[in-house]
């Protein structure tokens, strides 16, 4: 088959030409600056043939290039072959960050387009200062990538739903109530809001329309005075969902009309805004006489803080998904013990049978990770039918899987051996196993972030001469997406703000280690921050680990650990074996004491 790629390069470069453009910039963004796109606005695979979530692609006159980070590089170097477009890999040496590349190769009167729909207020800002040192201007009113899409997909028109009061714990008029706290501090009179989980964390519902992650498409106009206004297809709610959303104040117009509202403000008017949340092209509707506020959206930090109800529905979906877990592991054991033909594709398949059993379950988090032996050093891996492996009785396999339960979201990665395992996979395991323990038996003094506690799970990797190249924690949604601010845990970086971790917020604990062309590894737990003590030193926080699976411990080298860490894993096992124990019966208990026993 033909690759499609260089000549939609072709098409593009024409356009380019047609309107006197040097370059185009097409990030991984749509008009929501969402991780996870819907189709119609992933420009950037259409255009590269790379898949990967994370990645911005610039289109020279002669030259293109896609930027991604280590999690990519080796399926960016396949899908890349045979394209036209090289990879630069990001945060390797002596290669130019994406702005660097555009100021070296842009010359005096040059014209970079990026599409306003995808790219923010801020990242904007940044690109036009950088830019004037060569002399370069940036354009915002092209898309050219829209311009020759011909097949473009439609946009998502899924049915958006309440999140079931039982569930939802906090009501939009108290949500609303404390928003509007925060704008009267902040002397806002409006504020908008265009990130789709921090909507749909507001109002109390929920979509389908990116997938894995249960929002929709909208924008929302809060008002001060008590009024808002939800900026939504109208064909996605039903007369009782608008009649909801009209007692607590909020109306509804089309999603289109948000430009036209905005436009619609005057001198009076103080709007609040997060800069790097807002795409340019709808700031751009903004009269130049409305006072801006440019500041977070409140509502990103409180919806990061679960309330005690929202936590205790939590613990209780990772009790339902640990046993489905269980379940699940347990069968892929008997079917390779019983000689049967598995493959990666068999692991997904596996695990969404048993989640789907589970009440209240409505999905999967993420596309399920299941890396078989040097697959696994892929770390965002993704089997499909025409590219997978087949199991075998030995090796490692990396599983990275998770839930959306009207309950609670999950996130979890186990590595199991599935026969005979060398010294260095045990090794490794062993290693990356100590970081995860490090770090989950962390005290923290208040106010510490998550740059500050990164190295306590590297420090056996680097003890050792390694390291791996992605972030340790990110933050977790409530029936929301899997990836969420404003907190994380990952090495500092240089002028990033420091999110300050609080009682209530969820974050996953995952350090891992990956060997191209071997085998990767990752343990992953989702923690809570809870108050641990309080001495003459002030107050100190510490994990409670929420997710309940056991690990493989035939991956292990349990001579490596110490008195202490063996006693964490034993006692983690033992609580695990406590609370899945009442769920399970017959082959899956007897599965569960025999991962659960005590090193």
């Amino acid at each position: 088959m033909n690759n499609p790629i260089p000549a939609r390069l072709a098409a593009l470069r024409a356009a380019m030409q047609q309107h006197g453009v040097a370059a185009v910039l097409v990030p991984s963004a749509d008009p929501h600056l969402s991780e996870y796109l819907p189709a119609h606005w992933a420009a950037r695979e259409w255009l590269s043939g790379f898949t990967g979530s994370a990645g911005t692609l610039i289109v020279g006159r002669d030259q293109a290039g896609l930027w991604t980070d280590s999690r990519y590089f080796s399926q960016a170097e396949q899908q890349l072959a045979g394209t036209g477009i090289s990879l630069m890999k990001l945060r390797v040496p002596h290669t130019p960050e994406h702005l660097d590349w555009l100021q070296q190769h842009l010359q005096e009167g040059d014209v970079l387009a990026v599409a306003g729909d995808s790219v923010a207020v801020t990242t904007r800002g940044q690109i036009e200062r950088r830019l004037a040192n060569a002399g370069a201007t940036v354009r915002t009113d092209l898309d050219l990538p829209g311009a020759i899409w011909t097949d473009r997909p439609a946009l998502p028109q899924a049915p958006v739903i309440e999140h079931e009061p039982a569930y939802a714990c906090i009501t939009p008029a108290d949500k609303f109530a404390r928003l509007r706290k925060a704008m009267y501090k902040l002397d806002a009179s409006h504020h908008l809001v265009s990130s789709l989980d921090d909507i749909a964390w507001l109002t109390n519902l929920r979509g389908s329309d990116v997938e894995c992650n249960p929002v929709f498409l909208a924008h929302l106009l809060v008002q001060a005075d008590g009024r808002a206004t939800l900026f939504v297809s109208r064909s996605k709610l039903n007369d009782a969902l608008i009649a909801a959303l009209a007692a607590d104040g909020i109306g509804i117009a089309d999603y289109a009309s948000i430009t036209s509202t905005l436009q619609e403000l005057g001198h009076a008017d103080r709007l609040l805004l997060d800069s790097g949340r807002v795409v340019s092209s709808i700031a751009a509707a903004i009269g130049s006489t409305v006072t801006r506020i440019e500041a977070a959206n409140p509502s990103t930090a409180f919806k990061a803080v679960k309330s005690p109800a929202e936590l205790d529905h939590i613990r209780d979906v990772m009790r339902r998904d640990g046993a489905a877990l269980v379940r699940g592991f347990r069968r892929l054991e008997q079917r390779l013990a019983a000689g049967m033909t598995l493959t990666e594709l068999d692991v997904d398949t596996l695990l969404y049978e048993e989640r789907s059993a589970q009440p209240g379950y409505v999905g999967e988090s993420f596309a399920t990770i299941a890396g078989y032996q040097a697959n696994g050093a892929l770390p965002h891996y993704r089997a499909t039918p025409e590219s997978h492996s087949t199991l075998q009785a030995k090796g490692l396999l990396l599983v990275d899987s998770g839930g959306q339960y009207l309950g609670g979201t999950t996130d979890i990665t186990r590595v199991l051996a599935l026969g005979e395992t060398t010294p260095e996979q045990r090794r490794d395991a062993t290693l990356v196993m100590k970081g995860m323990i490090g770090l989950s038996r962390a005290r923290f003094p208040k106010g510490a972030s998550g740059p500050q506690l990164d190295a306590l799970a590297r420090a056996p990797l680097w003890a050792s001469g390694m390291d791996y190249g992605h972030g340790t924690g990110h933050g977790v949604g409530y029936f929301l997406n899997v990836h969420e601010g404003p907190q994380s845990i990952r090495p500092p970086v240089v002028g990033a703000a420091l999110v300050a971790l609080e009682p209530g917020m969820i974050t996953s604990i995952e350090p891992g280690l990956y060997k191209p062309g071997r085998h990767g590894i990752r343990h992953e737990n989702l923690a809570v921050v809870v108050e641990a003590d309080r001495t003459e030193f002030g107050e100190f926080y510490a994990f409670e680990t929420l997710t309940l699976c056991p690990f493989d411990r035939r991956a292990l080298e349990p001579g490596l650990l110490n008195p202490e860490e063996r006693g964490w894993l034993d006692d983690y096992h033992a609580a695990v074996r406590a609370a899945l124990s009442p769920l399970l019966e017959d082959a899956d208990l007897e599965w569960l004491n025999r991962h659960c026993a005590p090193l």
